[in-house]
């Protein structure tokens, strides 16, 4: 039987990272079914969920705990495999919202989220210099899944209103897999 791990590690970027990583996940018979990677400023950060043979659970959360004697900060958790049906009958939606960079944006956006009960599968923040002016620019993307009962054009038409007040712009497009 399968169990799952959720590993949380971050650490000084250096060249390798993940290759130490994956080969101690492949060396105890895992697999990586999802992960994110980033460097965020000097840092580096892994988030990904393995599945692994009971028998070799402990195993592997102990090598990739063994991290931290690499000056690493290693977090896991065991996760169920039953959480895949917790969001059956949600429809998945992007939001995708751009503008002039300024705090509070991803709190006002995903306060208008939590309000209408919806959860966040993924989401990607980032700031980048707008081309001629070098003015810092946000851009955020977000796979996130609406409760069936929640009223699409209601949800749509408040994160418009909250972004109108952000003043920056708001898209929410029927989810296709695809970027």
């Amino acid at each position: 039987m399968k169990k799952h791990l959720v590993i949380t590690l971050t650490g000084a970027d250096q060249i390798g990272i993940v290759e130490q990583v994956t080969k101690r996940v492949l060396d105890n018979g895992g697999n990586i079914e999802a992960s994110r990677m980033a460097r965020l400023g000097g840092e580096f950060a892994i988030l990904m969920l393995v599945s692994v043979e009971e028998s070799q659970f402990d195993a592997l959360n102990e090598t990739i705990q063994n991290l931290t004697q690499s000056g690493f900060q290693v977090t896991t958790c065991s996760t169920g495999d039953n959480e895949t049906t917790r969001y059956h009958g949600w429809v998945p939606y992007t939001i995708e919202v751009h503008g002039a960079d300024h705090e509070g944006i991803i709190h006002h956006i995903t306060g208008k989220l939590a309000k209408h009960g919806v959860n966040i599968e993924t989401m990607d923040t980032n700031m980048v210099k707008a081309p001629m002016s070098g003015t810092p620019l946000f851009m955020m993307s977000a796979t996130v899944l609406i409760p069936p009962e929640q009223s699409f054009r209601t949800l749509a038409e408040e994160l418009e209103h909250t972004a109108d007040d952000l003043n920056v712009d708001v898209a929410v497009i029927p989810f296709t897999g695809k970027k």
